[in-house]
C-alpha cells in the first residue's frame, strides 16, 4: 500500500485540486522487548498478565511537502506487580503530499497516516512477544481521531501554561 487518497472532502486544497499522499516508506525507528522475569515467567502454571498498553502519535516536517509520522506504542505486562514483559516501539512512516492546506495537514498526519501505519506496527509487536516465549499479543484496533482529539484537549491546556504543545504538534506549513 503505497497510493492512498486521505479521507478530506474533494476540493479543498488552495489551488482546486485534489489533496493527495503517499507513503513512501515505514520503518521500525526503535524497537525493545524485556523478558526480565524469564524462564520463570514462561512457565505454564502462571497466571495471565494484566496487561496496559499506551500509544502516542506524533508528526515533523522532514522537507516542503515530506513528513514523518511516528507511532509510539508500550505494553506492559505484569503479574502481581511484577513486571513479566514490556514492549516498546517506535514505528514510522514518511509521507509525501500535495495539494494539502495547513488545516488539513495536522489531522492527517495524526490521524490517517497512523490508521495506515498501525497493521504494521500491530504485527511487530504480535510477532516480538511469540519470539520471546508468550502468545502473540494482538493488539485491538486504535481510535486515532479519539487520540487525536485526546491530543488536542491535551496541548490546548498545556499551552496556559508554557508554550510546548507536546507530542502532537506537526509544523505549520510555509
Amino acid at each position: 500500500m503505497t497510493d492512498t487518497q486521505p479521507q478530506i472532502p474533494a476540493g479543498t486544497a488552495a489551488d482546486g485540486q485534489n489533496p493527495t499522499m503517499r507513503i513512501l516508506g515505514q520503518y521500525i525507528k526503535d524497537l525493545s522487548f524485556e523478558n526480565p522475569g524469564a524462564p520463570a515467567s514462561l512457565t505454564s502454571g502462571s497466571a495471565q498478565p494484566a496487561i496496559q498498553v499506551s500509544v502516542d502519535v506524533g508528526g515533523r516536517r522532514l522537507t516542503d511537502n515530506e513528513y514523518e509520522t511516528e507511532l509510539k506504542i508500550t505494553v506492559n505486562a505484569k503479574r502481581d506487580d511484577v513486571t513479566t514483559f514490556l514492549v516498546e516501539l517506535a514505528y514510522a512512516g514518511i509521507v509525501q503530499t500535495q495539494n494539502v492546506t495547513n488545516e488539513m495537514l495536522q489531522p492527517l498526519l495524526l490521524m490517517e497516516v497512523p490508521r495506515l501505519l498501525f497493521p504494521f506496527a500491530r504485527r511487530v509487536v504480535a510477532d516480538v512477544t511469540r519470539d520471546g516465549g508468550f502468545p502473540p499479543l494482538m493488539l485491538e484496533p486504535i481510535d486515532f481521531t479519539q487520540l487525536y482529539r485526546q491530543q488536542m484537549a491535551k496541548q490546548q491546556e498545556a499551552a496556559g501554561a508554557s508554550e510546548n504543545g507536546g507530542g502532537a504538534e506537526v509544523p505549520p506549513t510555509n
